[in-house]
């Protein structure tokens, strides 16, 4: 599997600048409604690290509705990859 949903949750997560105030607003909102999913699955691994990437999309069909909702409406990850890894 891609580690798509796990990369785009991290940079989000990790205070990275962004350019464009539009992309810093994605980024916030993709930052609060995945919060809860990183702690929940991956919280032991530092941010940016290989290990978190690996756990994240380990876990990436486990994410809540609203963290993939935030990474689809920032355009982080397409809707077709979320239908593809949910089998749909």
């Amino acid at each position: 599997m891609k580690s798509i949903v796990a990369g785009l949750v991290i940079a989000s997560l990790s205070a990275v600048c962004f350019t464009g105030a539009a992309h810093a607003d994605y980024a916030k909102i993709v930052q609060q409604n995945c919060r809860t999913d990183y702690k929940k699955y991956c919280g032991e691994y530092g941010l940016e690290s290989t290990a978190l990437r690996a756990c994240m999309d380990r876990n990436g069909n486990s994410l809540s509705k609203a963290c993939v909702q935030a990474l689809v409406k920032s355009g982080e990850v397409s809707q077709a990859e979320v239908n593809r890894r949910k089998g749909h």
